[in-house]
């Protein structure tokens, strides 16, 4: 034979084909193992960080457009490089899918064959973007999901997906991209500050560990994963994760909350709205703490920030009024009222938790404020508290506060005067006359000013009206003009600005003085306590609009017109203002909620309705079986999910087998052996150990030398080979010895094989598996 010959004749493979080394070398990036699990793993890791979205944008086709570009992208990706071409190949493939994704989807009437984009494709894409920019600044949680914003959120999604492919599939750095992915699923949160997720946080903490585990598989080759294989990896890799997570969801909640400095500026935070636009921030479903507050009063004080007294017919503007440092003695001014009328002291301390605002909460009326830092200043004429430089964030601070406390004969005595702005009274000339025309309606029957207002009270928060931050929006009224009021009046729905607002433009009607506040609700006491005084939690969605009345020689009376929220004022023997109840306050207004109010209830809702008016709820009629069927549905789903990922788990092993995987029938048997407490020493060999199978477990003679072989023929082969027939014939004895194995087992622990596999976990070698000399016939 010539040397020639010798040199074109192919090299033998073990399935009796020839094989160049540059066929060997592309054979081996199509078969680049782990590929597509890598690919599956990375699209759950950004589908996963996409959940947390839901928070700010309501749910829509956006979702699953974002999730189908995503899995475009990465399967396009995995794709390519199963080709053997260069990785960066996959980069250009994937941004042709993104592009042309997008155009398809969303622009497709400006481009070529619906996907080719064109320049008019991207000057109505320059539109788009900058609609979704001001949507996202102008807007509140959740958005509405509109065109120009499911645009962008699709093509944030995919453009991640374009990274992530190229770090996890080209560069092989999961951790990195895992890093990038944790930081975008975090953003949401920070726009919309509360409660921890967890549903989100578990689903993206178990699909990045899975994203990792997959990369460090894809590393290995098949046959060195099932030969050398470290005992409980797996195991103790999932303990740790487990632990973790447990301790990531449960301790981190427990742990103090970060606090903020003072504000010397603009700084982060809930902020409060002077100019009665607080629909937007009442709708956030983010609902955080913003202040805690301890009064030696009997019951814990509304706290205001400021007044808005301008009506011009379109909105009410904040007070613009002269201020004088707050350091000066008496800078507030002491309370003015008639001598016959009493004045409470009280002392409130208020911590800010989280509110970034130039006002500061307190109590009416304050005469005092100590314990601030920073440039503050007074301002006499409404008992405001504002800010020269710095703002709310940080501060804690004491107020006190004279509170007038006028029986019901002082206040019926007086008239709703006392004031020579006309401004307090002032009303546009176009205001609709249905706003006058039920104030006389409500109070025809009244004989003084203070009757007339404690029925306009009474009316708002009778069984005619309703609270909704929803409603509003929808009939197109979420405002506190005369025309919104008008609305309001005839759909009698809406929240506080709309009832303030009513209130004060009706008392307005019957010449009395009135302004709105804004400001906070008292809080729910949050079981804490200080130097005797019970601390009261308020959270940001207790954000509060009420209307005030002034009157000769009592001075300005707030009242609470708002339906099923907060605490209506009414006088009598032993007084009150809103956020206090008096001795006699059924005998006032039999509708008066608990003394200490909580959040916004939505009468509509018939759970709250039942928590507000029990025995009315129409489950009280008999008892609905759904809920428990649902979750004895649950508890059984769950029990069955061990078993269901066994199964799919046996099914792909059995596929990788049949198709030559040999390593793949062995894990059968040595899985089959790990269920039913068989232990697995990774010294043994595996002739060794059909050995002991056969002897030991009742396992066929010829099938266990049968499955030995072949696996001895797969180890010694080069890395990557596959025998489709010696896989045959290994699936034939796996399955031959899986049923002896699991016959020679009690049938209690066939059941727990069946319903809880340990093989799940527990791996051959590993420290949790029962050692080989606990078998009971391992000495024979």
């Amino acid at each position: 034979m010539s040397r020639t010959e010798t040199a074109e004749r192919p090299a033998p493979t073990t399935g009796g084909q020839a094989e160049s080394p540059r066929g060997r070398v592309a054979d081996r990036r199509r078969r680049r193992p782990g590929l597509i699990t890598l690919g599956l793993a990375a699209l759950g890791t950004l589908v996963a960080a996409l959940i947390p979205v839901l928070r700010v944008v309501e749910m829509g086709a956006w979702f699953l457009g974002a999730a189908a570009l995503a899995a475009g992208i990465l399967g396009t990706g995995v794709l390519v490089r199963r080709t053997g071409i260069a990785p960066a190949w996959a980069s250009l493939a994937g941004a042709v899918v993104w592009v042309m994704f997008l155009t398809g989807v969303f622009l497709g009437d400006t481009a070529l064959l619906w996907v080719i984009p064109t320049p008019a494709t991207i000057d109505a894409a320059a539109l788009v973007i900058p609609a979704a920019m001001d949507e996202i600044v102008r807007g509140s949680a959740p958005l509405n999901a509109t065109f120009a914003l499911s645009f962008v959120i699709v093509g944030a999604m995919g453009l991640l997906a374009l990274i992530t492919d190229h770090v996890v599939l080209t560069a092989r750095m999961p951790l990195l991209a895992s890093i990038g992915i944790v930081a975008v699923s975090l953003i949401p949160a920070i726009a919309v500050p509360g409660r921890v997720d967890v549903t989100a946080f578990v689903v993206l903490a178990a699909m990045i560990l899975f994203l990792l585990r997959a990369e460090t598989r894809a590393r290995e080759l098949p046959l060195v994963r099932a030969s050398e294989r470290r005992a409980g990896v797996p195991a103790t890799a999932l303990g740790i994760a487990a632990v973790g997570l447990v301790v990531a969801v449960a301790a981190t909640p427990l742990l103090p909350q970060p606090r903020a400095a003072v504000a010397t500026g603009s700084g982060f935070g809930p902020g409060i709205d002077a100019t009665l636009a607080l629909g937007d921030d009442l709708r956030r479903p983010a609902d955080v703490e913003v202040l805690q507050v301890r009064s030696d009063a009997s019951v814990p004080p509304y706290l205001r920030a400021t007044t808005l007294s301008t009506f011009e017919g379109d909105e009410w503007e904040p007070d613009r009024v002269r201020t004088v440092p707050l350091e000066e003695e008496g800078a507030l001014g002491a309370v003015s009222v008639a001598e016959d009328v009493a004045l409470a002291s009280t002392a409130t301390t208020v911590d800010v938790v989280n509110l970034n605002s130039v006002w500061l909460p307190v109590p009416w009326p304050a005469v005092g404020v100590e314990g601030l830092d920073g440039d503050w200043a007074a301002a006499p004429a409404n008992r405001t508290v504002i800010a020269q430089s710095g703002g709310s964030q940080g501060q804690e601070y004491t107020v006190l506060a004279d509170v007038p406390r006028p029986t019901l004969e002082q206040a019926r005595a007086v008239p709703a005067a006392g004031t020579e702005d006309e401004e307090l009274r002032a009303l546009p000339a176009d205001i609709p006359e249905i706003i006058s025309a039920l104030a006389q309606e409500v109070t025809a029957e009244a004989a003084t000013d203070y009757d007339r207002l404690i029925a306009l009270q009474r009316w708002f928060r009778g069984g005619d009206f309703a609270y909704s931050l929803d409603a509003p929006v929808e009939e197109g009224f979420d405002g506190s003009g005369a025309e919104a009021v008008a609305e309001f009046l005839e759909q009698r729905e809406g929240y506080c600005v709309h009832f303030a607002s009513a209130f004060a433009l009706m008392a307005r009607t019957m010449d009395m003085p009135s302004r709105i506040v804004i400001g906070y609700l008292p809080g729910t006491a949050n079981g804490d306590v200080i130097d005797a005084q019970t601390v009261y939690s308020v959270t940001s969605n207790q954000l509060h609009a009420w209307p005030e009345v002034h009157f000769e020689g009592i001075g300005w009376i707030p009242f609470e017109p708002t339906a099923s929220l907060g605490v209506p004022t009414g006088f009598s023997s032993g007084t009150g203002i809103p956020g206090s109840v008096t001795e006699n306050q059924a005998d006032t207004d039999p509708q008066a909620p608990d003394a200490t109010p909580g959040a916004p209830v939505d009468v509509d809702d018939p759970a709250e309705s039942d928590a507000l008016f029990p025995g009315t709820a129409a489950g009280d009629a008999g008892e609905n079986p759904l809920p428990t069927i649902g979750a004895v549905l649950l508890v059984l789903g769950f029990l069955a999910l061990p078993a269901l990922v066994h199964r799919v788990r046996l099914g792909r092993q059995r596929a990788l087998a049949e198709g030559g995987d040999v390593s793949a029938a062995w894990a059968m048997v040595q899985d089959a052996a790990i269920d039913v407490g068989i232990g697995i020493p990774t010294s043994e060999s595996p002739r060794s150990f059909a050995a002991r199978l056969r002897d030991a477990h009742g396992a066929p003679a010829d099938a266990t030398t049968a499955l030995a072989t072949e696996m001895e023929r797969a180890s010694y082969a080069p890395p990557g080979t596959r025998n489709p027939g010696a896989g045959a014939i290994a699936v034939r004895a796996a399955d031959d010895v899986r049923r002896a194995v699991r016959a020679s087992a009690s049938p209690a622990r066939r059941v727990l094989a069946a319903v809880v596999p340990r093989s799940l976990l527990v791996r051959p070698g590993s420290a949790y598996a029962p050692p080989r000399s606990k078998d009971p016939l391992a000495a024979r």
